[in-house]
């Protein structure tokens, strides 16, 4: 009994002090979103589009940061791919690594 209650003392010291990420950097629960999901909601754009979603590109997102590494069909792909990313709720900055593949 005395484990228990020590226990479930601890847990709440640890609710007050550490209440969360989220909490601690000023925004709620529902306001966050985590780099998983900026990386799910930037590789369905990719899928989405007419024409990059046949070409082989990398997503890594850190903190918000998006960065983008392949290949891509044109420099209008690359610019409608970016200027989609950048409006993802959660998107910081969009970086391009993408190379335009020539076609034969």
């Amino acid at each position: 009994m005395k484990n228990i209650i020590l226990f479930l003392g601890l847990m709440f010291v640890g609710l007050v002090l550490f209440p969360g990420r989220a909490s601690m950097a000023g925004e709620t629960a529902g306001e966050y979103i985590d780099d998983s999901t900026i990386t799910a909601k930037v590789e369905a754009t990719i899928v989405k589009d007419p024409d990059a979603h046949y070409f082989k590109i990398d997503v890594t997102t850190t903190q918000g940061d998006v960065v983008l590494q392949g290949f891509v069909n044109s420099k209008d792909t690359e610019e409608r791919l970016m200027t989609r990313i950048r409006e993802i709720r959660g998107v910081r900055t969009v970086k391009s690594l993408l190379r335009v593949e020539e076609k034969k």
